[in-house]
């Protein structure tokens, strides 16, 4: 596949918020996405060595991205004036995290969850890797 994939908290306001804003900005079907909670994300996961569900991650071309790095590799791909917001990697990881893992901290209390992962629509089902290892 050569497709992007994105990996995202199933349960979490915010992240299916993201994923929707980037299904309706992603004008060159580049990006694939599963909840982190199936079958492909607790694989990945267990690959990483971990069960903490607040950083969104990218893989792309085989590379596996967390946290503020996927974050701007993915904005990179964006159309304007998002694809503006990925020079900012060239900072470090360690001053670029925190934000992020500041809004991950919170993003429950501010945005709230789902019972359960969202349920693609009909119209953008085929963007989802549904049960897939």
């Amino acid at each position: 596949m050569d497709k992007s994939i994105i990996l995202f908290d199933g349960v979490c306001n915010l992240c299916n918020g993201a994923v929707q804003f980037l299904i309706t900005r992603d004008s060159k079907d580049q990006f694939r996405f599963a909840s982190l909670q199936s079958d492909l994300g607790r694989k990945v996961m267990n690959q990483l060595k971990t069960n903490d569900v607040s950083s969104m991650i990218l893989i792309e071309s085989g590379r596996i991205y967390t946290k503020s790095t996927a974050a701007l590799r993915i904005a990179r791909h964006l159309p304007s004036p998002w694809k503006y917001f990925h020079p900012l990697i060239i900072l470090p990881h360690t001053l670029r995290d925190p934000v992020y893992n500041y809004i991950a901290r919170n993003r429950y209390q501010w945005f709230g969850t789902q019972d359960s992962c969202m349920v693609p629509t009909p119209d953008n089902r085929r963007k989802f890797l549904l049960n897939e290892t």
